[in-house]
C-alpha cells in the first residue's frame, strides 16, 4: 500500500490498513495505561502496607496501655476505679479518636478529662459531704493552683500532645501519598500522547521494518511528553517524603511515641496516687478557698477502705519493633523519591523492548537510524519544543494540580508535627470518595460536642487515614460542609480566650 490513508504513521509504504493502523493505536494506548497502573500499583502497595503497619502498631501500644490500666487498676485503687472505669475509657476512645483524626483538640480533651476525674473521686473521697455543682465548680476553678494530682497530668499533656500529633501525622503522610498516586494513575492520557505512542511503538511494523527497536532518547522524549504533569509532582512529593523521613525523629526519647502512647496509664496511675496521698491538704484547702460544705446526715463517715497502697507502674522498655519499621519505612521511602520524573525512563527500559544504544539500527520515528534531537527536561514547562507530543504548556491538568496541594498541606502539617503543633486543614479533594485528609468544618455547623462533659459524643475525622476510614464505617464519616475563613478566625480568637481562662493541668 501506498501509504496515504495512514494517519499516524509516516505515509511511506506500509502493510498496515486505515483499520490496522487505528487498532494498533488503541493497543498501544492501552499497553502505556496497563504500564502507567502497574507502576502505580507498585508504590500504592508499599504504601499501603507501611501504613497498615505502622497504624497497628500504634493501635497496639494504646491497647496494651489501656488493657495493663484494666487488669491492674481495680485491686489497687478499688471503687475509685471501678465507679469511674467509663471516664478512663472514655479517655482512651478520645485519644484513638484523635489518632485517627477526629476533630479534637487534645488538650482540651485531657483537661476536660481531668476535671471530670476530680469532680467524680473528690465526691467518692468525701461522702459524708453535701458536694452540690456551684461547691465543684470553686474545686475546678482552684484545680491549677492545688494540683491535685501533682505534675502527672502536665508531662502527659506535654509529652501526649507532641507524640500523637508525630503519630497521626506520619500515618496520614502514608495515607495522602498513597492516595495521590491512586489519583494521577486515573488521568488519563491525552490524545496527542495516543499518536505519539502508537508512532513509537507499531509504526515501525506498518512500515516494514518490525526488527527495529525504539531509541532510547526518541522513548523518553515521547514519555516525557506524554507524563509532563505528572513530573510536575516531582518537588512536592520529595518535600513531602522528606518531611515524613524527618518526623520519624520524635518517634524516640522522653516524648518520643513508643514511651508515651504505650504509657498513658503510667501517668494516670501517678495522678491517682498523688490525689490519695494528698488528700488532707488538698481538702483542707478545697475549705479553705470555697468554704465550709454541708455535712450529708444520709451518708456513712469517711471508707478508709478505698485508700489502698500505691500502684507503681513501669513504662515498657522498647521491643525493637518501631525501629525495625522506621529502617525499613526510610528506605522505601527514599527508593521513590524520584518516581514521578524516572517514570518516563522507566517505563521506556522495561516496557518498551528498546534498542541497546542510540545508533543508525533503531527506530527515531520516521525510519531505521539515528535519532537526533536532544531529549527534552522533566515537567511540563520543558516540553514547550518536544519534538514527539504536542504539548500545551499554558493548560496543566488540574487533577495533578489538585494533588500537587494535597502534597503541599501534607507537608506543611508534618512540618508543623514535628515543632509539636497540630494544624488544621480542609482537604482540596473534590471526589467525595472518603478518602484523603476529609473537610472539616466549624463545631456549631457540625455538631461537634454540645457539652465539653459529654465523654461519648463521636467528632467528625478532619484528618482521617486515608485508606483506613471505610473501615471505621458511620463513626469516621468525614464532614461535608464549608469552611469560612472569618468565621474560623473567630473562633480561633475565641478558643484562645478559653484556653487561657482553663485550668492548666
Amino acid at each position: 500500500l501506498t501509504g496515504e490513508h495512514l494517519r499516524i504513521c509516516p505515509q511511506g509504504y506500509t502493510c498496515c490498513t486505515s483499520e490496522m493502523e487505528e487498532n494498533l493505536a488503541n493497543r498501544s494506548r492501552a499497553e502505556l495505561e496497563t504500564a502507567l497502573r502497574d507502576s502505580s500499583r507498585t508504590l500504592q502497595t508499599m504504601l499501603a502496607a507501611q501504613l497498615h503497619s505502622f497504624d497497628d502498631h500504634f493501635q497496639r501500644l494504646l491497647n496494651d496501655s489501656e488493657r495493663t490500666l484494666q487488669d491492674a487498676f481495680p485491686s489497687a485503687f478499688g471503687e475509685l476505679y471501678t465507679q469511674n472505669a467509663r471516664a478512663f475509657r472514655d479517655l482512651y476512645t478520645e485519644l484513638r479518636l484523635y489518632y485517627r483524626g477526629a476533630n479534637l483538640h487534645l488538650e482540651d480533651t485531657l483537661a476536660e478529662f481531668w476535671a471530670r476525674l476530680l469532680e467524680r473521686l473528690f465526691r467518692q473521697l468525701h461522702p459524708q459531704l453535701l458536694l452540690p455543682d456551684d461547691y465543684l465548680d470553686c474545686l475546678g476553678k482552684q484545680a491549677e493552683a492545688l494540683r491535685p494530682f501533682g505534675e502527672a497530668p502536665r508531662e502527659l499533656r506535654l509529652r501526649a500532645t507532641r507524640a500523637f500529633v508525630a503519630a497521626r501525622s506520619f500515618v496520614q503522610g502514608l495515607g495522602v501519598a498513597s492516595d495521590v498516586v491512586r489519583k494521577v494513575a486515573q488521568v488519563p492520557l491525552a490524545p496527542e500522547c495516543s499518536r505519539a505512542v502508537m508512532k513509537l511503538v507499531y509504526c515501525a511494523h506498518c512500515l516494514g521494518v518490525p526488527g527495529a527497536r525504539p531509541c532510547p532518547d526518541y522513548c523518553r522524549n515521547v514519555l516525557k511528553g506524554c507524563l509532563a504533569n505528572q513530573a510536575d509532582l516531582d518537588a512536592e512529593w520529595r518535600n513531602l517524603l522528606d518531611s515524613m523521613v524527618l518526623i520519624t525523629d520524635k518517634f524516640w526519647g522522653p516524648s518520643g511515641v513508643e514511651s508515651v502512647i504505650g504509657s498513658v496509664h503510667v501517668w494516670l496511675a501517678e495522678a491517682v496516687n498523688t490525689l490519695q496521698d494528698n488528700r488532707d491538704t488538698l481538702t483542707a484547702k478545697v475549705i479553705q478557698g470555697c468554704g465550709n460544705p454541708k455535712v450529708n446526715p444520709q451518708a456513712p463517715g469517711p471508707e478508709e477502705r478505698q485508700r489502698r497502697g500505691k500502684l507503681v507502674l513501669q513504662e515498657k522498655p522498647p521491643m525493637g519493633t518501631l525501629e525495625k519499621l522506621v529502617s525499613e519505612a526510610k528506605a522505601q521511602l527514599r527508593d521513590v523519591q524520584d518516581f514521578w520524573i524516572s517514570l518516563p525512563g522507566t517505563l521506556c527500559s522495561e516496557k518498551m523492548a528498546l534498542s541497546t544504544a542510540s545508533d543508525d539500527r533503531c527506530w527515531n520515528g520516521m525510519a531505521k537510524g539515528r535519532y537526533l534531537p536532544e531529549v527534552m527536561g522533566d515537567g511540563l514547562a520543558n516540553q514547550i519544543n518536544n519534538p514527539e507530543v504536542e504539548v500545551d504548556i499554558t493548560k496543566p491538568d488540574m487533577t495533578i494540580r489538585q494533588q500537587i496541594m494535597q502534597l503541599k498541606i501534607m507537608t506543611n502539617r508534618l512540618r508543623s508535627a514535628y515543632n509539636g503543633n497540630d494544624v488544621d486543614f480542609q482537604d482540596a479533594s473534590d471526589d467525595g470518595s472518603g478518602s484523603g485528609s476529609g473537610d472539616g468544618c466549624p463545631d456549631d455547623l457540625c455538631g461537634r460536642k454540645s457539652s465539653k462533659k459529654s465523654s461519648s459524643s463521636r467528632t467528625p475525622l478532619t484528618h482521617a487515614l486515608p485508606g483506613l476510614s471505610e473501615r471505621e464505617g458511620a463513626k469516621t464519616s468525614a464532614a461535608c460542609c464549608p469552611q469560612p475563613y472569618a468565621f474560623l478566625l473567630l473562633l480561633l480568637i475565641l478558643s484562645l480566650g478559653l484556653a487561657a481562662a482553663r485550668p492548666r493541668w
